[in-house]
């Protein structure tokens, strides 16, 4: 499944086209590499967000390609989320 598709089924991203533009500005990372929308996901895969000053990193666990509000956040697991620091210069 291509990522910009898969952070909207999970709803981690609302919007498929927000989700295409994030990936597009070098804010989401797949096994700490940048990946354009279309790359396609694996189980397994690790997933890096930047959101603004927040990183949040999520393991993929399914791809169905249509799934459920409620069943969506089954489809990762959170590793990790951190504030990231801002330097104001």
């Amino acid at each position: 499944m291509r990522i910009d598709k898969y952070l909207k089924v999970t709803r981690i991203i609302k919007r498929r086209t927000l989700a295409k533009e994030v990936t597009e500005a070098s804010r989401i990372l797949v096994n700490d590499k940048t990946v354009k929308p279309s790359y396609n996901l694996k189980l397994g895969d690790i997933i890096t967000i930047l959101f603004g000053n927040k990183e949040v990193k999520v393991k993929v666990l399914s791809l169905n390609p249509l799934t459920k509000k409620a069943d969506a956040s089954s489809m990762y697991e959170l590793v990790s989320e951190k504030q990231i620091e801002q330097n104001n210069f």
